[in-house]
């Protein structure tokens, strides 16, 4: 029986390792191993565009991994017109040489024809080492040359203020050419307004502009005259050689108003008597552009007096008008007889207060002339009866 189990054992083991040699082979046969070149030519932007009738230099790179070795630079599909120049070190060469595990970084310049044609054009780089080669195609978009410009942008055309603000704009003006410009700024402003520039903080009239660049221009349009409410558009130019650029920027003024505070005919005076009412007609005139909305009338005065007004508060005083009010005015009873100055207030809701002074003149009670001239007149008889009665004696 033991040589029949053994024979069996022995049977097992051969046929499972029959069967896994096939297994082996096919693993082996899935995973093929990719040799990995010895020389490589590649860049970074293998398709570009090109402006026609303008040359390009594309960067190459070239990897040696092997062994050191001297490699030969060439063009293998050029088209007819075209030409190529490789360049290293700011000299034309024809050869790299690259040590093992290694770069070198070549210029290739290419030349288009005069008149090429429109569209795609692809052409192959050749490196040729010590038994190893290198392709790299390069497509190049040929393209017809865009006409220069100059463009004026702003995001906020509109600006609203008083007649006292001053209009500040932000805008970028750019060049699109290929060509630095010496760029003029003008500005066609409305009656009234002075127009300035500024670049990088100084003022400016006219400032270089760099081939493919943008500025920042602060355009300040200020009032020098009474401005009247409205929008009032203008136009800043930017001119540079032949191209020329607009903008249109528009300052909406909402108007301001103005108020002063005067008697009738111009008049800061008036006339009271100690302790009794009196009435002052005054005039809030409105000499603004807009409005001037619940104007609030106040006063200040000497101890004692007491000032009212009617109305006390005027709903509206339109622009270019007048209100009238009346003062109602009390003195204090034991006011002394002589000039008082007394502060009239304006106050809008949406402003500061106007005010101007009032020369009150207070003249006493006659009750109390009457009551003197009669103290005096007794005090006469009396030294006139005694002067009588103490003569006869």
């Amino acid at each position: 029986m033991k040589p029949i189990i053994t024979w069996l054992i022995l049977s097992i083991v051969v046929v499972g390792f029959v069967m896994a040699i096939p297994s082996q082979v096919l693993a082996q046969e899935e995973t093929p191993v990719v040799p990995q070149p010895d020389l490589l030519l590649t860049t970074t932007y293998p398709s570009q565009v090109l402006e026609m009738g303008k040359s390009i230099t594309v960067q190459l790179k070239l990897t040696a991994v092997a062994e050191a070795q001297t490699v030969d630079m060439a063009m293998k599909d050029l088209p007819d017109g075209w030409s190529a120049v490789f360049r290293g070190g700011g000299r034309i060469i024809h050869s790299v040489y690259i040590e093992p595990d290694s770069s070198e970084t070549i210029d290739l310049r290419l030349d288009p024809p005069e008149n090429p044609e429109s569209g795609d054009t692809t052409v192959v780089v050749l490196a040729q080492g010590e038994g190893r080669t290198a392709e790299l195609p390069i497509t190049l978009s040929v393209q017809e040359k865009v006409p220069a410009s100059l463009s004026f942008s702003t995001d906020l055309p509109t600006i609203k203020g008083s007649p006292t603000t001053t209009f500040r704009y932000s805008a970028d003006l750019e060049n699109t050419g290929d060509e630095e410009l010496l760029v003029t700024l003008l500005a066609d402003a409305p009656n009234g307004f002075l127009p300035k520039f500024k670049v990088s903080g100084q003022d400016v009239t006219s400032f270089p502009l760099g081939a493919n660049q943008s500025k920042a221009v602060s355009i300040e349009l200020e009032p020098i005259v009474e401005v009247p409410a409205g929008s009032h558009l203008f136009v800043v130019y930017a001119s540079g050689g032949d191209l020329q650029a607009s903008l249109e920027l528009v300052a909406e003024i909402t108007g301001q108003h103005s108020l002063s505070i005067n008697g009738l005919g111009g008049r800061l005076s008036g006339k009271a008597n100690a302790g009794k009412e009196t009435t002052l007609p005054i005039l809030i005139s409105n000499t603004g552009t807009a409005p001037a909305q619940g104007v609030e009338l106040s006063a200040t005065a000497p101890s004692g007096w007491t000032i009212s007004f009617d109305p006390e508060v005027i709903a509206e005083v339109p622009a270019g008008t007048q209100a009238e009010v009346t003062a109602i005015i009390t003195p204090a009873d034991k006011a002394v007889a002589g000039d008082y100055m007394v502060t009239m207030r304006a106050t809008p809701v949406d402003g500061a207060n106007e005010s101007a002074e009032f020369r009150i003149t207070v003249a006493t009670s006659t009750l109390w002339g009457v009551v003197g001239i009669a103290f005096i007149a007794v005090a006469v008889g009396v030294v006139a009866l005694a002067v009588v009665r103490f003569g006869r004696r």
